[in-house]
């Protein structure tokens, strides 16, 4: 009798405190893909600001961006560091607006991962769509993104809701 209340008890405690594979709780996780999703808000909120001291945090030092496309047919791949992509941000006067929208986000332990539409606007004319993809770690100063891979088009876009 003892042991079915106990396993009775058991049961009950992981029904009202659901866990994921690692042991997280639902809190937690959710509070981690908040606080990612933020990371990448901020990004977009320093590109637009032109403020290439708030999109610098976001970055982990050795982070990547990885553009990908066609080029006369053939599929491209663009490698740049971060750190030229941050100097753009501080070099020029055009407003770089890019919404994102639907993003899926995925969290495991110190990586999570961002997937998200997104359209890119300069100087508040549209200038092409894709997708875009974060990669982001977890450091002892937060999450900071790791890489960032895009797809670029120029047709048959979908316009961010609201826009």
């Amino acid at each position: 009798m003892r042991q079915s209340f106990i396993i009775c008890a058991l049961l009950a405690l992981a029904a009202v405190t659901p866990l994921n594979a690692q042991g997280e709780t639902e809190a937690e996780t959710t509070a981690d893909r908040e606080a990612v999703l933020g990371v990448v808000q901020r990004l977009f909120d320093g590109m637009r600001e032109r403020d290439s001291a708030a999109v610098r945090a976001v970055f982990h030092p050795q982070a990547r961006l990885i553009a990908t496309g066609q080029q006369e047919g053939v599929p491209s791949i663009r490698v740049i560091p971060a750190d030229g992509f941050v100097a753009a941000i501080g070099g020029g006067d055009e407003e770089w607006d890019e919404p994102f929208w639907d993003p899926i986000v995925q969290v495991q332990d110190n990586l999570a991962t961002v997937w998200t539409k997104y359209a890119f606007y300069r100087a508040g004319a549209f200038s092409h769509c894709g997708v875009d993809t974060f990669i982001l770690a977890r450091t002892e100063d937060g999450w900071r993104i790791v890489s960032i891979a895009d797809t670029r088009q120029r047709e048959d876009c979908e316009v961010p809701p609201g826009r």
